[in-house]
């Protein structure tokens, strides 16, 4: 971390409490590089990104995103850099805690991007270990970004950010785990335990993005196409792989009827969303996906193109093993929340505010983690399985008088 004899105030408020949060950069500089890079990265993508996972890149680079993380945690900005903070007026100060480490997972590649964007917000130095199976965007990103820099804060924190590859058994987790401060572990419940029993600073933090399952839950009463075709892209993006893409689509008040006629929509609907095929073995695996499927007791059908396969049937029927398979139920509330895996993450809905005030208080008494609309199931923030991780990069001060 930057010299705290360096650090520059930034003033927010909430109910009434102001905090100074302070900073190894002008908030405003920082924001302003971010904001040229975004520009650039209208004009020109990597290779190594798709298309859509580029264009979530640069929505994320807004500046209201960007400085959402601080509202959360913090209030409201009040001051720009070029005023003066009243400290007199101050409740709390925040510092940046220190060293941040990353163990990134190796079936979200995007997270790398995306978590490094948060935590370079802090101005704590990061060191990151990147996904060994996947491509690593994270090195990717970070290389694009530096190319936009010139001499000012963005280039100044990019330099703070050292990522490398390397196996799980390598002696460098036990470097990056004694050195940090803030320990950010994304991957199987096998990884994290692994590297929480590494050795580790007593007052630093840890946290274990682990094992999750995620689903969907419909109305049944608002399924126009506008959201079958947001399932599809959301499902079609990591299939079953990703912790908050949907293995579950419950069609909530429905009959195994209405599941039936749901399945054979979304069937049809799915070549005009996905439009280009899939490689041979998925498209293969899927034609013996369906017939696995009905083996388990699934009424299933191969979508245009062999493109995924999609299944209505009973709650109690086991899920077939299969990437792209997409699994449909009907069921009460009762029900799908009786039958939420205990790893439950994210719920995607289509319920309007009536529908959600329903359906509330049944999840409150459930494990999950985050209630968002389908479209925005695979939408990254600070606040994360239920840990506001990114606040936790500061160190707080009380201040009284």
């Amino acid at each position: 971390m930057s010299d705290r004899a360096h650090l520059a105030a930034h003033l927010f408020e909430a109910n009434g409490r102001r905090t100074a949060v302070f900073l190894p950069f002008a908030l405003d500089d920082l924001l302003a590089g971010w904001a040229r890079v975004q520009r650039t990265m209208i004009r020109r993508r990597p290779d190594e990104f798709t298309r859509d996972e580029w264009a979530y890149l640069i929505a994320f680079l807004d500046e209201s995103n960007l400085l959402a993380p601080f509202a959360d945690a913090f209030g409201i900005r009040s001051n720009d850099a070029s005023e003066s903070v009243p400290l007199a007026s101050i409740a709390r100060l925040a510092r940046p805690r220190g060293p941040i480490a990353i163990w990134l997972p190796n079936n979200v590649s995007l997270l790398g991007p995306l978590t490094i964007i948060l935590a370079a917000l802090t101005g704590d130095p990061i060191r990151v270990k990147a996904a060994s199976r996947v491509d690593d965007l994270a090195t990717a990103f970070v290389s694009f970004a530096r190319e936009q820099c010139g001499d000012d804060a963005l280039a100044v924190v990019l330099d703070t950010i050292a990522i490398e590859r390397f196996d799980r058994d390598d002696p460098r987790n036990r470097a990056m785990a004694a050195d940090a401060k803030l320990r950010i572990v994304f991957g199987s419940d096998a990884t994290a335990a692994a590297i929480d029993a590494l050795p580790h600073s007593i007052d630093s933090i840890g946290f274990a993005f682990s094992d999750r399952a995620s689903e969907v839950w419909l109305d049944c009463d608002r399924l126009d196409d506008e959201t079958l075709r947001v399932l599809i892209r959301v499902f079609a993006v990591y299939g079953r792989a990703g912790c908050t893409s949907p293995r579950r689509v419950v069609l909530l008040g429905g009959t195994p009827s209405d599941a039936q006629t749901l399945r054979d929509r979304l069937a049809a609907l799915w070549p005009s969303v996905v439009t280009s095929d899939l490689p041979m073995h998925l498209a293969s695996q899927n034609v013996m996906a369906r017939q696995w499927a009905a083996a388990l007791g699934w009424d299933a059908v191969v979508a245009g193109r062999n493109a995924a396969v999609v299944a209505s049937g009973g709650l109690d029927h086991l899920p077939a093993d299969s990437p792209l398979f997409l699994p449909i139920v009907s069921a009460t509330v009762e029900e799908a929340a009786r039958t939420l895996p205990r790893n439950i993450q994210t719920l995607g809905h289509n319920g309007s505010e009536a529908w959600l005030s329903d359906v509330l208080p049944r999840l409150a008494a459930t494990p999950v983690k985050r209630i968002v609309p389908i479209a925005r199931m695979h939408h990254f923030g600070a606040l994360w399985d239920g840990f506001s991780f990114w606040r936790a990069a500061f160190e707080e001060v009380e201040v009284s008088r």
